[in-house]
């Protein structure tokens, strides 16, 4: 999937950290070109946290972990202003959400009302507090982490805030191989410790600014839209996929093709990346059904939906 350019280089080095992983990262940062933002469903001590600060490290960014919990309040997130007497006036403090990449772990762990601080930051990468605006540093990447929604003490994240994030993926467990690997090269120190820079932030900004120069044919578009349209129509489904979701898709599906050397994207883009980009926003009438059904459901989807051949 990714094969050109900086973004394998940028590949290449996070995979020191995560091994066995391939597809995952190349997703995550499909979603980081796409200038979106990722939520991760796992179990704990998969490599969530070591992604975030591998991507962050790598790009020379700031990196900030938040840890969701039932107590966390939105100026715990945002910040906050406080009273100077010697200056006569408020001074904001900014908080952990002021970075570059950001883990918010555990998401769901806190309350509805805390997790709606997050909605502005998501859409327009800023934060209003008090009527004044501040804006968070570019590139601003959200890593954000639930727990399987049966786990003790959640919160489901409303519709509304999952159609936000850009993509979602599952590290899983690695295969044998790759944790014996993992096992091994933490014996004296963790990689994390020696990794390096190997792209800037501006040359992330430079990148995210062509994708979207990518160029989808109006029969894509076409294609898109009607693969999301489908996700309203089956009678698995309470509620399909938003119109946000067609536009998350086709932009994903321009990552997709710039990382492969190309300026037009291909059905084969969409195809490979509507799962991860879909499979959060579509909401089965199963009760507590897990992502991998929603993944099931979208792939029967583009089985069905009629690929064009002519662009």
């Amino acid at each position: 999937m990714i094969n050109h350019g900086l973004p394998l280089t940028l590949l290449n080095n996070v995979e020191h950290v995560i091994k066995g992983k391939k597809e995952k990262i190349e997703i995550a940062i499909l979603c980081l070109l796409a200038e979106g933002h990722l939520l991760i469903e796992d179990p704990p001590g998969v490599g969530k946290t070591m992604l975030a600060k591998a991507l962050a490290l790598s790009i020379g960014g700031t990196f900030k972990r938040i840890q969701f919990t039932p107590d966390l309040l939105p100026s715990d997130i945002t910040g906050l202003s406080v009273y100077r007497p010697e200056k006569g006036g408020f001074e904001f403090y900014p908080g952990p959400i002021f970075a570059n990449v950001v883990l918010a772990d555990e998401l769901n762990r806190t309350t509805p009302r805390t997790q709606s601080a997050l909605l502005e930051a998501l859409d327009e990468g800023k934060v209003s507090l008090e009527g004044k605006t501040y804006s968070l540093p570019r590139p601003f990447f959200l890593i954000a982490t639930q727990n399987p929604l049966e786990s003790h003490g959640t919160y489901p994240l409303p519709e509304g805030q999952l159609d936000r994030f850009l993509v979602s993926l599952s590290l899983g467990y690695p295969n044998e191989e790759a944790e014996k690997e993992v096992v091994a090269m933490q014996l004296v120190d963790h990689p994390i410790n020696t990794l390096k820079s190997v792209i800037s932030l501006e040359e992330v900004i430079e990148e995210q600014r062509k994708v979207r120069e990518i160029k989808v044919d109006p029969s894509l578009l076409h294609y898109a839209v009607s693969i999301v349209r489908k996700t309203r129509e089956i009678p698995e489904a309470n509620l399909g996929v938003s119109p946000r979701g067609s536009i998350s898709l086709v932009r994903v599906a321009q990552a997709a093709a710039y990382c492969q050397g190309r300026d037009f994207v291909l059905p084969d883009d969409i195809k490979r990346v509507a799962p991860y980009v879909l499979s959060h926003r579509i909401f089965l009438k199963q009760t507590l059904a897990s992502n991998q059904i929603a993944i099931d459901v979208i792939k029967e989807i583009l089985k069905e939906v009629e690929v064009p051949v002519k662009m």
